[in-house]
């Protein structure tokens, strides 16, 4: 069984193409993303109170150059939504509670 990653798919590199971002750049910083959500996902369940940031701030980063140099804008409308939506939760009074307990 073949895991497809999106790298052999015409489509997706097409698309990835008219970025003006180098393809194996946005690779890379799709990897990156994977990775630092998951720290932060993990660092947040256990408490930690910057895991919460490193999450924000990367994911606003990563918003900002995606509505810079997307051909799609209107494709990240949901992504940008879900984004407001989790900043929201992570720093209601009840998080800020939980965060500032542990440390």
């Amino acid at each position: 069984m073949k895991i497809c990653l999106g790298i052999n798919m015409p489509e997706a590199m097409a698309q990835m193409a008219l970025s003006p971002i180098p393809v194996p750049l946005q690779i890379a910083m799709g990897y990156a993303g994977s990775l630092i959500t998951v720290a932060s996902g993990i660092a947040m369940l256990k408490g930690r109170n910057w895991a919460r940031f490193l999450y924000v701030i990367w994911r606003a980063v990563d918003i900002v150059i995606a509505l810079l140099t997307s051909p799609m804008n209107m494709m990240l409308v949901f992504g940008v939504v879900f984004y407001l939506i989790i900043t929201f939760f992570l720093f209601r009074p009840a998080a800020n509670a939980y965060f500032s307990q542990k440390g």
